[in-house]
């Protein structure tokens, strides 16, 4: 009956083990593909910047109805701009806050299992030191107990 249990909490740990290992992989890969789309959404944004800053440069040094087109360009570029900022600033506080959280848990998870481990290999020691006694002295109750 022991052993029955003992196993079952084997297979339940292996599982949990794959769990979070699955967890820390797939999370991790996410994380990453996650950072390197939002480092090239800033290169885009500076790119942007960098065309407002030429059609301004640009629209100064020409006549009155080309410098309020290139004006009116130059708002839409502003405004596309102003929506890609909401656009990473709730890619942030949506998805990566929450992975960030995930992270902590699984690491506390994995602390969590490591314990549980060490106290499972600690009654497996017990469990066999004492089926060493019970095979040596069987009668003697006292020293099993």
């Amino acid at each position: 009956m022991l052993r029955r249990n003992l196993e079952s909490r084997d297979a339940q740990t292996s599982q949990l083990q794959d769990a979070i290992s699955n967890m820390e992989k797939h999370f991790g890969d996410l994380r990453q593909i996650l950072a390197a789309y939002l480092r090239k959404m800033v290169r885009l944004q500076d790119k942007a910047d960098l065309q407002v800053n030429d059609i301004n440069s640009y629209a100064a040094t020409k006549m009155p109805i080309l410098k309020d087109s290139l004006k009116n360009l130059d708002d839409e570029f502003v405004k596309l701009q102003d929506y890609r900022q909401v656009e990473d600033e709730r890619l942030e506080a949506e998805v990566v806050e929450p992975l960030k959280t995930y992270e902590t848990i699984v690491k506390m998870k994995r602390e969590d299992l490591k314990a549980t481990l060490t106290v499972k290999n600690r009654e497996a020691k017990q469990l066999t030191q004492l089926e060493r006694t019970r095979q040596r002295n069987p009668s003697d109750q006292q020293v099993i107990l």
